[in-house]
């Protein structure tokens, strides 16, 4: 079936102009919305090829541990308060299979058959698919992918119904909230990451307090290796992992990352790299009247120039309404801004986010950075409550230029990564946080907030006041150098690195002979538990004339470094004894 156009198949624009937007949810609806406000006469016909054209896919997850009791409070907009609010035809059940961007027409496939679109301007907004691996059995009915509200309720069902184990394969961020939902919700719980630690995106010391939030939550947590087939069985299904080791399951999870869905529009002839589609600082692709948004579009990091797809909800809404703005307004729109990743996710009592660059990316880009790390507490340490922050910061080592930031901790943590993705956006350097004036009382805060401590460490670090020595080099450091403990017996009675000489820094003074001897000429490597006790011996001992160096964040970062190591590498009272 053909759908009579309001204009002339050569383009001719009648009084009536047709905006045909594939795809809804993020970066399609709020392209729909913004393009209604700006222009009540065009006709804006929105296909959709799922049973949900607008819902909270960030809170599918909740649903399915049961926080969010009822699935519908997961649908934003319904085709039916669109059609009444906003006058916008939103047709749901049409998969687009085909686009001719010569006769500028888009082919959708229905339940009742095929229907062609003709359309003035075009707006692809397709999303991405669950990518499915090359894993025997992925088609068992017990294994499930976690992207639409049906998903979300299928596996909600099977929980009640009386499911007792699941694995979850793939640790990213739907991955792991899905873990954490399953396990809230009473399942016996296997999360499986090949990568080396659980969210990917994370650095490690990052990423190593959220798995033992997960290991505290009951959830078994296996990085380094891969599912290779999901045996079916009449009463259960086992995942057969890449060690041989073998987990029964009631409900699999198929979390392990999205891909663009862009085939049909690759083959209409729309420029795509890599599978993602390419656009310029308006959201326009290579073919005349048609832009794209939202996940399926490639963009240019703004940190690294790296180009990738950015899967986030933030990106795509704000993307949607930008191109509304070129498509009704042209000329007179601001031009999509380059995606910083800012990402943030509950895990049990902790919180981790991220914004801007990590290190693998960094390093990807051939971009030279200092790392920073601090531990301080989210607001007074006076006031009940307090507890540690822990912050991530990636600069520049000329002029100190942010890069990058993340941070893990129980509270606290959106405001900082909040503060510091704004400063990225700004192109600001560490050395200006130290004077952001940030709201203090000792409920919310302390009069140096986190953030202006982490401007103060970094402006240390750039004119060489405090120099830096790093966890991940703690083997060269044993090889080559003296490590110098400044905490308290009690502190390194807990742990501490090999051969390393203890000398509370309140001592150190009285005690740089000693230090001397001990070193030998070598280097000497300060450690204590943050870092801000290193960095006072530090100073102490590079103005005696040593060659000193603080450990970046102190055993705390060590530890969450080293992970499991650490209880290998580290010696207690009762390991030396044994």
């Amino acid at each position: 079936m053909i759908e009579t156009s309001t204009a002339p198949e050569t383009g001719a624009r009648s009084a009536r102009r047709r905006i045909v937007v594939v795809g809804g949810v993020a970066g399609g609806m709020s392209f729909a919305a913004r393009a209604r406000r700006l222009d009540e006469t065009a006709e804006i016909v929105v296909l959709e090829r799922g049973a949900h054209v607008s819902f909270a896919n960030c809170g599918l997850p909740y649903h399915v541990g049961g926080e969010i009791p009822d699935a519908d409070r997961l649908l934003v907009q319904t085709p039916e308060s669109l059609r009444a609010a906003l006058a916008l035809d939103v047709r749901t059940g049409h998969d687009v299979t085909g686009l001719d961007t010569e006769r500028r027409v888009v082919t959708a496939t229905t339940a009742d058959g095929v229907v062609e679109l003709p359309y003035d301007a075009l707006v692809l907004s397709p999303g991405a698919r669950a990518v499915r691996p090359r894993i025997d059995g992925l088609d068992s009915a017990r294994v499930r992918t976690l992207r639409t509200v049906d998903d979300a309720r299928t596996l909600r069902e099977r929980v009640q119904g009386g499911a007792r184990r699941a694995v979850v394969l793939g640790a990213g961020f739907i991955g792991v909230e899905a873990a954490e939902a399953l396990a809230a919700a009473g399942l016996e719980v296997t999360l499986v990451e090949l990568g080396p630690h659980v969210l990917p995106p994370l650095e490690d010391e990052v990423a190593h307090p959220v798995t033992q939030e997960l290991r505290r939550l009951g959830v078994t947590v296996r990085t380094g290796v891969a599912a290779e087939a999901v045996e079916t069985g009449a009463d259960e299904d086992v995942v057969v992992l890449g060690d041989g080791t073998r987990v029964p399951a009631d409900v699999v999870v198929l979390s392990v990352g999205v891909r663009p869905d862009t085939e049909v529009f690759e083959a209409a002839g729309i420029d795509c790299e890599r599978g993602a589609i390419v656009v310029d600082e308006h959201g326009r692709t290579s073919a005349q009247d048609v832009w794209a948004v939202g996940d399926a579009v490639v963009q240019a990091d703004a940190v690294t120039g790296l180009r990738r797809p950015v899967a986030l909800a933030g990106p795509a809404n704000r993307a949607g309404r930008l191109v509304a703005d070129d498509v009704v307004r042209p000329g007179g729109a601001r031009p999509l801004p380059a995606p910083l990743g800012t990402a943030i996710v509950r895990v049990g009592e902790l919180t981790a986010a991220t914004t801007g660059a990590n290190r693998a990316a960094l390093t990807a880009a051939g971009l030279a950075f200092r790392t920073l790390h601090l531990h301080p507490n989210q607001h007074a340490g006076y006031f009940p409550g307090a507890s540690q922050v822990h912050l991530v910061l990636h600069v520049r080592p000329d002029d100190g230029l942010l890069l990058g930031a993340q941070a893990v901790g129980r509270d606290g943590v959106d405001k900082r990564i909040d503060v510091l993705a704004t400063a990225l956006r700004a192109g600001m350097s560490v050395e200006d946080l130290i004077d952001l004036d940030l709201a203090y009382s000792p409920p919310y805060g302390q009069a140096k907030d986190a953030v202006n401590l982490a401007g103060m460490v970094g402006s240390n670090v750039l004119d060489g006041t405090l120099r830096l020595w790093y966890a991940q080099d703690v083997d060269a450091v044993l090889a080559g150098a003296l490590v110098l403990d400044v905490r308290t017996p009690q502190e390194v009675a807990t742990g501490h690195l090999p051969g390393a000489l203890h000398i509370p820094h309140t001592e150190l003074r009285g005690r740089l002979d000693e230090v001397r001897a001990a070193a030998a000429g070598r280097p000497v490597r300060v450690l204590c538990a943050s870092g801000v006790r290193s960095a006072i011996a530090h100073r102490v001992l590079a103005q005696a004339g040593l060659d000193s160096a603080s450990l970046s964040g102190g055993t705390l970062t060590l530890r969450a470094v080293l992970g499991d190591r650490a209880d290998e590498l580290l010696v207690t009272p009762a390991a030396a004894a044994a």
